[in-house]
């Protein structure tokens, strides 16, 4: 039998096109590299198709829904009547169609060679999509996550789903039981609500956004116990019972739940299982590829960025992972990333938003730190948008701010600020001074530095 012969080489051959490897793609494009993409699904991956934005979207009509109902509040006569799925998923789909549109017509431009289908690693420099083989000088692993699961509780999409699911149910349910706390859990707990579901939040930690600043956490806890958003903190998931009316749920402390239906959002794990990765000798921990602070593998020649390495899980950063390896394999050396300075932001009701170190993180890495708590009682837009929530500081005693927390409507939109604050390390004198504009919640960010500088205005204690 004749030797399969390689289709083609390429300067990069990257398996995945999500945030990671799309990003990589087109900066490697726009450097002169010739580039294969490899994708066995959407051009745009989990973000684009299952995650970022249609939880947003969501989120969104959930938004608008709230609006509705507490229009009177703002001297508007209107009435909230009912959710229409059918529309809400149409405009999800709107979105979500228009942006990969325009993310095909991209990587189109930019002369890349796009392959649709399952890729595998067959050799240090090679990947094989259906019987063809795609040689690199560099190859890129970009492979993403997916939603995981506890041992015994099967997923049906039906009673029992994961965020895949839940972004395309076409019916509001009466009752909905979310096992975990995190992001993802919060975010679908804070979508369910403002359509109009009974919600129930089960979380084995004590927290709800355990990662988030403790005091961010509570403020969220306290929002949603004002909302009416129930949650059970610090008791483990025990056992389920599917029947045909809905689910139930036991928890370790004998406590039961029972809804129409139960989301399981515990995380996500490593697309890396048969992709022969281990075959070719790349260092793995539970999945995930290990790699250096540029993305490199153990194995010369191999990279690897995204959710597929144990980063934090956001779009942004396998984004910013894809641009490193681009420009690193390019020659200009970039910098690499610090993940400390990556914004975060959960999009609930309210959002929770931050960069930087928590108090105990800045702690247990021998700070001597100074706290300010900035409350956006005293912001003007926050009244006008009828608010609650604060900004918090966490600083050297005497230098730069390690640590900024935001907990608010429309709070993650002040992170680009906090981002450039951190990562240029400025002290509090350094942004007391600059004028923000009035009114609106970014005034709340200077407000907080000039308290944190001794002198404030808007500010009690």
């Amino acid at each position: 039998m004749a030797e399969r012969l390689t289709v083609a080489q390429f300067d990069l051959v990257i398996l995945g096109g999500g945030s990671g490897g799309y990003a990589c793609a087109l900066r490697a494009a726009q450097l002169g590299k010739n580039v294969a993409l490899i994708e066995s699904g959407k051009l745009g991956g989990t973000c684009l198709h299952r995650g970022c934005i249609p939880t947003k979207a969501l989120l969104h009509s959930g938004e608008i829904a709230d609006s509705a109902r507490d229009a009177s509040t703002f001297g508007v006569n209107a009435q909230f009547l009912s959710m229409d799925m059918v529309a809400v998923n149409a405009y999800k789909d709107g979105v979500i169609t228009k942006l990969h549109k325009g993310l095909q017509g991209l990587v189109k431009s930019r002369n890349i060679t796009f392959v649709e289908g399952h890729g595998r690693l067959v050799s240090k420099d090679t990947v094989e999509v259906n019987g063809e083989r795609y040689t690199g000088t560099n190859v890129v692993l970009a492979t993403g996550s997916y939603a995981k699961s506890l041992p015994g509780l099967e997923i049906d999409g039906v009673r029992v789903m994961t965020s895949d699911h839940a972004t395309n149910l076409n019916y509001v349910p009466k009752s909905v039981i979310v096992l975990g706390g995190g992001v993802i859990g919060c975010e679908f707990a804070s979508v369910w609500k403002s359509f109009g579901a009974e919600v129930t939040i089960i979380e084995g930690l004590s927290h709800l956004v355990a990662l988030e600043d403790e005091s961010s956490s509570k403020q969220l806890e306290r929002a949603y116990r004002k909302r009416g958003i129930n949650f059970e903190l610090g008791v483990r998931f025990k056992s389920h019972t599917v029947t045909a009316d809905g689910v139930t749920v036991e928890l370790e402390d004998g406590k039961t739940f029972s809804a129409d239906v139960l989301l399981v959002a515990v995380g996500r794990g490593p697309v890396s299982a048969n992709l022969g990765y281990e075959e070719q000798g790349i260092t793995m921990d539970r999945g995930y590829v290990l790699v250096d602070d540029k993305c490199r593998t153990n194995v010369p020649g191999i990279w690897a960025v995204g959710d597929l390495i144990p980063t934090l899980q956001l779009a942004h950063v396998g984004f910013g992972e894809g641009i490193l390896v681009a420009e690193e394999i390019c020659g200009l050396n970039p910098r690499p990333i610090n993940y400390d300075g990556v914004p975060r932001v959960t999009y609930s009701e309210p959002e929770v938003a931050s960069v930087g170190l928590t108090t105990a993180q800045a702690k247990e890495r021998g700070h001597d730190v100074v706290e300010l708590n900035y409350d956006l009682a005293g912001n003007g837009k926050a009244q006008i948008l009828r608010t609650a929530g604060s900004i918090k500081l966490v600083s050297q005693k005497n230098g730069p701010v390690l640590g900024i927390h935001m907990v608010g409507a429309r709070v993650g939109e002040l992170l680009a600020e906090a981002q450039l604050i951190f990562n240029w390390e400025a002290t509090a004198d350094d942004v007391a001074p600059l004028i923000h504009a009035h009114p609106t919640l970014s005034e709340a960010m200077g407000e907080a530095h000039m308290a944190l500088a001794g002198k404030p205005l808007h500010a009690h204690g």
